[in-house]
């Protein structure tokens, strides 16, 4: 009894060290998709108001988390049945990333005249209620197809030779501790100007913490700024980078071109037809309105 006892003990250790390994190469593999997926959710968890910050937040982490939920079980059914499903779903949400941000580039370039700093702050309860669940919204459909490529990256880093078992143990792995950190690191992000506040509070603005807490306030708006640029650079070369890395010909294409050249050009290609096919869409959906 003793001895069978201990013998599951130790499968479940050797499982343990399997998934650990494994665990290790895969973080290392989605290393860069995890620091896109970080810039990108930190801009779209921004622009409200301090009270509804971390809940806002907390909405935008309970999507990302049902979002694993419902991914990770269907990747592992598509790789058994339908493999050739996985990249065409890839490739889907690499039109729509890359829609994201050239539609952000197209809004700066030409509209931002049009919308005065006045009008982004909605006026009213309904219409900032309305204004907040239509960003939550957009901030898990974006969190969406960033959690299908970092399942799918997750599974493809776990050796061929790998039980089921430790497969679905790794990639579960590396989508929570995806989840967690990244909420976790925009969490500080989005409180660093209250936590400057009550730093000059209770400095009685003198001496360091004073200092500190200035910056702090001072500095929020700012990395705000560049979280929103280097979010949409990063929907840009995530979008790029699942056209090179999963269409053959792509791939190949221009070989001494260097990748991150390659993935700018498609993602930036890819949003332009998107952009243009669903402003076409639009424009015949408003025509047959009238």
């Amino acid at each position: 009894m003793a001895s069978g006892f201990f013998a599951i003990l130790d499968d479940i250790a050797s499982l343990m060290d399997d998934v650990a390994s494994a665990s290790k190469i895969a973080t290392q593999k989605t290393a860069g998709i995890l620091g896109d997926d970080l810039a990108v959710n930190a801009e779209k968890a921004t622009g409200f108001v301090s009270s509804r910050e971390l809940p806002v937040l907390w909405s935008i982490s309970k999507g990302a988390l049902l979002n694993k939920i419902i991914i990770i079980p269907i990747v592992f059914l598509l790789k058994v049945y339908v493999p050739i499903a996985i990249t065409i779903v890839l490739l889907i949400g690499g039109f729509y990333l890359a829609y994201e941000g050239v539609e952000k580039i197209v809004e700066f370039l030409f509209h931002k005249q049009h919308k005065p700093e006045a009008a982004a702050i909605p006026k009213g309860k309904e219409a900032a209620l309305a204004a907040e669940k239509s960003k939550i919204k957009a901030a898990i459909s974006t969190d969406f197809i960033l959690s299908l490529e970092i399942v799918i990256i997750a599974l493809a880093s776990v050796p061929q030779d790998a039980t089921l078992g430790v497969q679905i143990v790794t990639v579960t792995v590396v989508a929570l501790l995806a989840t967690v950190g990244i909420y976790g690191i925009v969490a500080l992000i989005v409180r660093m100007d209250d936590a400057g506040i009550k730093l000059i509070d209770r400095s009685n603005d003198t001496g360091f913490r004073s200092k500190l807490g200035h910056f702090l306030v001072r500095a929020l708006p700012v990395v705000i700024r560049i979280l929103s640029v280097v979010g949409t650079i990063a929907l840009i070369l995530v979008s790029g980078g699942i056209f090179v890395h999963n269409v053959e010909y792509i791939h190949h294409m221009l070989p001494s071109v260097p990748s991150i050249v390659k993935e700018i050009a498609l993602g930036l290609i890819a949003g332009l037809i998107a952009l243009g096919v669903i402003t076409g869409v639009k424009k015949l959906i408003h025509v047959f309105k009238k």
